[in-house]
């Protein structure tokens, strides 16, 4: 088993696609990439704690590798926005990725050199790549938020999209 740590605009989108992922066990919503400890969705929201909304991703690396969740990550959300993905606005909001381990970063680092080579976008990427220092899982309700809550407004306007997206480009790799 292993586990990658990333954050791409409101938690609850990457838990939504990364949950039907053959290979992922499971996914965590929570925060990483700050400078306190114990942060709540309330100290997160201020902006002023430092850490991003994040999921903690635990997958079989014989069924799904790393590489892999990163280009996932890279077609569900836009790196090149700063501190925002769409109407979500702050720099809990920002796009990261939090490596574990030497592969991850050298994995993260030639993803986003490869994906600048290729021009998959027209404005740089501007996504972190950093060590994780600490994981803190969100509060019980943020988790899951999808599978209970699909029909909300956020749900079908946000989140839906990017199954869509995730869907056409990895429709092979998605749980039925």
């Amino acid at each position: 088993m292993a586990t990658a740590t990333l954050g791409g605009g409101c938690f609850w989108c990457l838990e939504a696609v990364y949950q039907r992922l053959n290979g992922v066990n499971q996914v965590t919503s929570g925060y990483a990439g700050g400078q306190t400890d114990n942060p709540h969705y309330r100290s997160v929201t201020t902006g002023r704690t430092g850490h991003a909304e994040v999921v903690r991703i635990d997958y079989d690396p014989s069924v799904i590798d790393f590489e892999t969740l990163l280009n996932v990550f890279f077609t569900i959300h836009d790196p090149t926005t700063a501190d925002r993905q769409g109407a979500d606005i702050g720099p809990q909001y920002r796009s990261i990725i939090l490596w574990e381990d030497e592969d991850q970063l050298a994995t993260a680092n030639a993803v986003i050199e490869r994906l600048t080579r290729e021009g998959a976008y027209t404005d740089p990427i501007v996504t972190q790549v950093q060590p994780l220092e600490a994981f803190y899982p969100g509060e019980d309700y943020h988790q899951d938020y999808y599978r209970h809550n699909a029909s909300a407004p956020y749900c079908q306007m946000v989140i839906m999209p990017k199954l869509e997206k995730a869907e056409a480009r990895f429709g092979d790799r998605l749980r039925r």
